[in-house]
């Protein structure tokens, strides 16, 4: 996934033709100068940073030097930045600046091939040999690139290469095989140890396949590798049957592989054994498909209480790469918008282990899938659903998805520093709903919590099917707390209806409060005082009296 940054409105219908290239990438553009762009920012050489340490490849239209100075404090190791162009507003320029370990020039004749236009790459190896060594084509892996830049140089310098093995890729490089060469080019899928002057190419096409999954299986798989002398790196999946998907040592021998995981028979044409692991092998890694049915990924994420600048890079990152989204409507509505491609199923907000048995369900099919909650996903919201869900299922394809819960700024959180730290100390949450649970047990945690002196943020405080209980909540603890207790109301906070409140208990009212406040309740310590800019702070001190 490729952002695509812009500046100016001028600057959108070459961002457009850009995405239309490159259909995944993200186009952002620069608050309060861009309208319709899929994201904005507020600070130019902030967000070049920030998706620069995320290894977000970077499509920036604008002079090269603003992307050199805003990025020169992070360079480091070529090996490791992310492609980095340059592109000119109007599309008549593309320039690779960063990531020519990592395909730069590939992702710039793409870009100049969208906009009719011949990148400006001034590689060496590219200029002369039409060559990138230590960036082989999808499908094969470079074994030792510590050694490429050497190999490179001795090349350019008039060194003679043998190539051994089937390199197809080298057909379109003005790379001389040489048969006598001294430096060796090897493309093999043995484990080979390179020497002095060779580079080992790993062409990815081993297909493995387990006809049953055992605590061992990383033992066995590495065996039955050693046992045919084959490079790890050669492996292109691993297949297990469907009913040990959810197996952990079949996982854990794909990470050992580094390789994907897929689920399916193991009946693999023209296989060799190795008593239960067989080995296949392909012609042509790049044209490889893969047997079975893939691994599908699942991510519960939170967006956090709604602006998308408080929203995590991992969560932004998912929401792009899912191919469906499963959420409230609401919910969905702000974590927009989407592409074309991708799938939204939107649902009423009472269905939660519907729409959690309906994303384990297309993830164990093999898509990614993106489950969206406001504030954090395990508080009060569908992580939980979700983990029931799979906890009560024995299908094995839901329990062999690749599942991840990404945390968000839940609602007590974002509520709490706008009004400054009133969870600065010991603090408990509650749910004031009783739809999934008693309104006695509510009541009694009330109780024990206002006993405990403990600040208390309170949920979905109210609506319009149960208008009384914030009420009733309220006399309980004014029997347990003072009237002067610190009280912070925050609605719909992050969000463009946000209000702030900081009241007292004494002064509290229902009609104050909405499905969509969060409620905080200080302890007897909580204070409050004024503030610069007007209206309050407030606190809770991390001290106690009796220390």
């Amino acid at each position: 996934m490729a952002a695509i940054l812009i500046l100016g409105q001028g600057s959108l219908p070459t961002a457009r033709r850009l995405q239309a290239a490159l259909p995944e990438a993200v186009i952002y553009g620069l608050k309060g100068r861009v309208t319709g762009a899929d994201r904005v920012y507020d600070g130019f050489g902030e967000t070049l940073r920030e998706l620069y340490q995320r290894d977000v490849p970077i499509i920036a239209l604008c002079a090269s030097g603003i992307i050199i100075r805003s990025l020169a404090p992070l360079l480091q190791n070529k090996r490791v930045e992310p492609p980095v162009l340059a592109v000119a507003e109007d599309g008549s320029a593309v320039v690779p600046l960063l990531g020519g370990l990592r395909g730069v020039n590939d992702l710039a004749r793409r870009i100049g091939a969208a906009l009719g236009q011949a990148p400006a790459i001034t590689t060496t190896g590219e200029v002369r040999l039409a060559l990138t060594l230590e960036h082989p084509p999808s499908g094969y892996v470079l074994r030792n690139p510590a050694d490429g830049k050497a190999f490179m140089s001795d090349v350019l310098a008039g060194e003679t290469v043998r190539v051994i093995g089937q390199a197809p890729w080298l057909a379109a490089s003005r790379l001389v095989n040489d048969p006598n060469g001294r430096l060796i080019l090897r493309v093999t899928t043995e484990d080979h140890q390179p020497e002095v002057g060779e580079l080992v190419f790993h062409p990815r096409s081993l297909v493995l396949a387990a006809r049953e999954v055992s605590d061992d299986l990383p033992q066995q798989v590495q065996a039955a590798l050693a046992a045919e002398r084959l490079a790890v790196q050669a492996v292109a999946c691993l297949l297990v049957p469907v009913v040990a998907a959810g197996q952990p040592a079949a996982h854990q021998a794909a990470a050992l592989l580094g390789c994907p995981l897929r689920f399916g028979d193991a009946d693999l044409p023209d296989a060799r054994h190795h008593g239960p692991i067989a080995i296949a092998q392909a012609s042509d890694p790049t044209a490889l498909s893969l047997p079975g049915l893939r691994q599908g990924r699942l991510a519960v994420i939170g967006l956090g209480p709604g602006a998308a600048d408080l929203m995590a890079p991992a969560v932004k990152d998912e929401l792009h790469r899912a191919g469906h989204l499963i959420g409230y409507d609401p919910y969905l509505q702000m974590a927009g918008p989407f592409r074309p491609d991708q799938v939204v199923h939107g649902s009423d907000n009472r269905v939660e282990m519907d729409r959690a048995r309906h994303a384990l369900q297309l993830a164990a099919a093999g898509e990614r899938v993106v489950v969206v909650s406001s504030g954090d996903p395990g508080v009060f919201a569908m992580a939980t659903a979700v983990m029931e869900a799979l906890h009560a299922s024995d299908d094995p394809l839901w329990h062999g998805v690749d599942l991840v819960v990404l945390p968000g700024i839940s609602a007590a959180q974002a509520a709490a520093a706008r009004a400054g730290a009133p969870l600065g100390h010991d603090f408990c949450t509650l749910s004031l709903s009783d739809n999934l649970k008693p309104w006695s047990v509510i009541l009694d945690r009330l109780i024990h919590a206002a006993q405990a002196d403990l600040v208390l943020a309170l949920y979905n405080p109210l609506s319009r099917a149960r208008p009384w209980q914030l009420g009733e909540a309220l006399e309980l603890l004014r029997r347990y707390r003072a009237p002067e207790t610190v009280v912070v109301l925050g609605r719909d906070v992050g969000r463009p209806a946000e209000a702030m409140t900081i009241t007292t208990l004494r002064e509290l009212h229902p009609q104050q409060v909405d499905m969509r406040t969060v409620v905080i309740i200080g302890s007897s310590l909580t204070r409050h005082f004024p503030r610069g800019a007007g209206g309050q702070w407030a606190y809770t001190p991390r001290w106690y009296p009796n220390q």
